[in-house]
């Protein structure tokens, strides 16, 4: 197994890092604006991404196992590309010297393939749209994302 492992440090306090991170509102300010879900452990988050033209480029169904306001939001992704099913995205935070560090993980790849080469550089322009968002309340989701390349 093989992970997507980043580090991104906000200055915003821990428990508005936790919102944007642990509700579908939130989510959609920063990852994609449509984000739908209850927001609940063992409910789905699903998110589905377009182009600035509107043409669909993928989903996720996401299934919520752990939301921790002291700092830790954990998702079983089981719907989407076969290479993200049964993986989770992890997110732990932890404050230190005034900025809320964002421990992030996407764990449980199978390969090291392509696709999660991809993935890693738009998980990082992500996590500075979160950055971004809790810092000055505008994130970049998709479909205002950074193309990095023809896969968008």
């Amino acid at each position: 197994m093989v992970d997507i492992l980043h580090r991104v440090g906000a200055l915003a306090p821990r428990e508005k890092v936790y919102e944007a991170i642990a509700t579908p509102h939130g989510v959609a300010s920063w990852w994609t604006k449509d984000t739908t879900g209850e927001g609940t452990v063992g409910s789905t988050l699903t998110t589905t991404f377009n182009d600035a033209a509107g043409k669909r480029l993928g989903f996720f169904e996401l299934e919520i196992t752990e939301l921790d306001p002291a700092g830790s939001v954990d998702w079983l992704v089981t719907g989407g590309p076969d290479e993200w099913i049964g993986t989770h995205i992890h997110f732990d935070l932890k404050e230190e010297d005034g900025f809320t560090i964002v421990l992030f993980g996407h764990t449980g790849w199978k390969e090291p393939v392509e696709f999660m080469n991809h993935c890693s550089t738009k998980w990082a322009t992500f996590l500075m749209s979160l950055k971004r968002f809790v810092e000055t309340g505008t994130g970049e989701p998709s479909p205002h994302d950074v193309q990095i390349s023809n896969w968008h």
